[in-house]
């Protein structure tokens, strides 16, 4: 029963995490299209990085509803590699978008000139290549594999508790020290731009014209606090307890931390699209005009179908009212 249910909200989970990260990525690359703005790009390899988290756990799900076997060991281990190289990658896109907004932020006016099309490229090229070293490095060390005799694949079943804190203490935690460091940067910044405006207003030299930077720092700077919020609370208990785990054997339970703990993980992957949907207009706006075209196209193929039944999806030879309309 226990298998059935933990199953059932993997399975929930990994389809929510797909689907949110899919619509994401359709959506950016109609805005890369139109745009052309290379920050889109690290957004994209998040949406994609996630949507893979997603599939990777659409594997786990199988083995919690199918009937026990003792796959081979190579097997939960390149499994379980599967899984962790995807949340790395998932984890490192977060830096590159923080990376990239802090960027923006601090050389608002070389920003264009820095991030060109070949160092996005390399950027990403060497967060996969990163992602999957960490992930398959219990494949090339043998002295991280655990060997086990458990149905089921899991990562404190295949993988060695060192190697969990060894991805705890060189990944994860300099990568939240890096947010950090990167989110009271741009409170720096933006505050200092603040102070600016506010000595240029209080000299009358402002007028009518709209602050040019303030407004964009903040956004900015709104969207990295709640990613990093999110990703703390989501990560951080995790690798907490993982450490736990390691020192001490007998404090925790594995199934919790792989059960519940690892779950509150996967939910970052699922919080991500939903953040950039609600708090980039851009990509809401897109959003928008995406359901209002398909939502065109289904009033169109209804509306035909109803005055001309016989005729099936056959479009009409006049002008439709939408077209006049666009």
């Amino acid at each position: 029963m226990a298998n059935l249910a933990l199953g059932t909200i993997l399975a929930v989970l990994a389809s929510l995490i797909i689907t949110a990260n899919v619509l994401v990525a359709i959506v950016l690359l109609r805005l890369i299209q139109k745009s052309g703005y290379k920050g889109h790009y690290f957004v994209l390899n998040l949406a994609v990085a996630d949507a893979m988290v997603g599939f990777t756990v659409m594997g786990l799900v199988m083995d919690e509803f199918s009937e026990p076997f003792y796959p081979p060991q190579i097997f939960c281990v390149l499994r379980m590699a599967f899984v962790t190289s995807s949340s790395a990658a998932s984890i490192l896109s977060l830096i590159l978008v923080a990376c990239d907004r802090h960027l923006a932020i601090r050389k608002p006016f070389h920003y264009l000139q820095l991030v060109t099309g070949l160092r996005v490229g390399l950027r990403l090229v060497g967060l996969w290549l990163l992602a999957a070293i960490i992930g398959f490095l219990p494949v090339f060390v043998p002295i991280f594999q655990k060997i086990s005799d458990q149905e089921k694949c899991s990562f404190f079943g295949v993988f060695q508790p060192t190697y969990m804190l060894s991805v705890s203490c060189i990944g994860f935690f300099p990568a939240l020290f890096l947010f950090i460091y990167l989110y009271c940067d741009m409170l720096k910044i933006a505050s200092v731009h603040v102070q600016h405006i506010r000595e240029v207003e209080h000299a009358g030299l402002a007028g009518s014209c709209p602050p040019p930077h303030t407004t964009s720092d903040m956004k900015a700077l709104r969207t990295v606090a709640i990613l990093i919020g999110c990703f703390a609370l989501s990560w951080l208990p995790f690798f907490i307890a993982s450490i736990v785990q390691t020192v001490c054997t007998n404090c925790l339970t594995y199934k919790v931390i792989e059960s519940y703990l690892w779950l509150l993980g996967l939910c970052n992957s699922l919080l991500n699209p939903l953040l950039y949907s609600c708090w980039q207009k851009d990509v809401r706006l897109q959003f928008s005009q995406l359901a209002a075209g398909v939502k065109r196209r289904v009033l169109l193929h209804l509306g035909n179908r109803h005055r001309f039944p016989g005729r099936g999806t056959k479009s009409l030879p006049t002008v439709s009212c939408l077209r006049l309309q666009d």
